[in-house]
């Protein structure tokens, strides 16, 4: 079985418009698009050029956000957000959030062009976030957090490598950063976000399955961990040493141990050991530590589990362990209902059974849960391959993925018109 006609055509514009975009960066040999960059800004102009071609009305929100507006059946109803980001990680593929947003570009059109949005109970808005990732300054979701009314002032005073403050560059982009509040939406103008993802891991691929929903998004929480002994020379004997690195080896390691067996996912990305000399122990070793799970409790017990390791290596080692918290995120359940919409159209298109799958992976969707109800479709990524040049999808699959999509947001309808029915009837009786 194969998707729908003019979900075919609409994967080949799509990847190929993912291409287009990819051109947007400041990196020299890769794709870089920072938040309030000028390639933001090429972004924005091309984006919302296809999004008037479709039908849709365009303008930037006071957080840097794209938004395109499809009325429905009649104008100023409550919208449905179909959306994802535009920026990228540093030397990143064309597909994380991208694809999302312009898939989302293409399901409007389609409803617009078929004239199925005049059959609508909400409006549509396409909403293309302009950070996610934070490679910019540092904090992360910013886009979606000043929509759902979570911004924080405070990260205004941020600055980039370059030494500009966000307060600068929200100038520069031709915003006054003293109005960022104002992108934050009420709840009674919107039903409910939607958004459209590469799976960013190997699991649809290992059950040969091109499409499945999200269940919920992973609890995160991120530290630095710094272990302190005393440097000394390498002939100092072993039962001398306070040997910072080889304590922080020992609890790498046992971080990985207890993730694996406890189902979670921890990671430790950097990690830096003074003075450095070779022939010098380590007197001071930091390293950050992520880690993941699918709700809050778990992702606690693997953290208290970890700190009472570092205790025994602590005093076994003879150093100091401690750890300062720099990010924390509970998890967010997908809403059923649109969960249950999203899944109807996996099998429309598919014609099989969908799934659904934790995303370890944080995404908009965790700061627009603290104002609507969400729920996400991933497509399979090749290799679970994500931020990295490789990322990579098929055609026939994104196919499969925009026609559940757009049947999503029509089973989204399809809901309402019946509730509305139902309300009718028992006022006339």
């Amino acid at each position: 079985m194969s998707a729908d006609e003019w979900a075919v055509a609409a994967a080949e514009e799509i990847l190929d418009r993912c291409d287009q975009l990819a051109e947007l960066t400041c990196m020299e040999n890769g794709i870089e698009r920072d938040y309030l960059s000028p390639q933001m800004a090429q972004a924005y102009e091309l984006t919302a050029r296809w999004l008037e071609e479709g039908g849709l009305a365009t303008h930037i929100d006071q957080a840097g956000n794209l938004v395109g507006r499809l009325e429905g059946r009649e104008p100023g109803l409550p919208a449905l957000v179909l959306g994802s980001h535009l920026d990228s990680v540093p030397d990143a593929g064309k597909y994380d959030g991208i694809l999302g947003v312009v898939t989302a570009v293409s399901v409007a059109t389609h409803l617009a062009r078929t004239g199925k949005n005049k059959e609508l109970p909400f409006a549509i808005e396409v909403l293309g976030f302009g950070d996610e990732e934070g490679a910019r300054f540092g904090a992360t979701l910013l886009g979606s957090y000043a929509f759902g009314g979570g911004w924080n002032d405070e990260w205004l005073e941020r600055t980039d490598s370059k030494g500009v403050s966000m307060r600068q560059a929200f100038r520069d982009f031709g915003l006054d950063p003293d109005r960022v509040n104002e992108a934050a939406r009420k709840r009674e103008h919107y039903i409910g976000y939607l958004e459209f993802h590469i799976e960013q891991g190997p699991i649809l691929e290992q059950r040969d399955r091109a499409l499945s929903s999200v269940t919920s998004i992973a609890a995160a929480s991120r530290y630095m961990v710094t272990v302190e002994g005393m440097s000394c020379h390498i002939a100092t004997p072993y039962d001398l040493r306070h040997d910072a690195l080889t304590a922080a080896a020992e609890l790498i390691s046992a971080i990985d141990a207890i993730s694996q067996q406890a189902g979670t996912r921890a990671n430790v990305g950097e990690i830096s050991a003074q003075p450095g000399g070779v022939n010098v122990i380590a007197g001071k070793t930091t390293f950050s530590l992520d880690v993941r799970a699918g709700n809050d409790r778990l992702r606690d017990d693997v953290f208290d589990r970890i700190w009472a390791r570092a205790d025994e290596i602590s005093t076994s080692r003879k150093v100091k362990i401690s750890h300062t918290m720099i990010h924390t995120a509970n998890a967010v359940q997908c809403d059923p209902f649109l969960r249950s919409c999203i899944e109807k159209g996996i099998e429309r298109a598919e014609n099989k059974e969908a799934f659904g799958l934790v995303s370890y992976p944080g995404h908009d969707g965790m700061a627009i849960a603290k104002l609507l109800p969400i729920a996400m479709l991933y497509v399979r990524c090749k290799g679970g391959v994500s931020h990295s040049p490789y990322e990579s999808v098929t055609a026939a699959d994104v196919a499969y993925g925009t026609q559940a999509f757009e049947q999503a947001v029509l089973n989204v309808a399809a809901h309402n018109l019946a509730y509305e029915k139902t309300s009718d009837d028992a006022r006339e009786a």
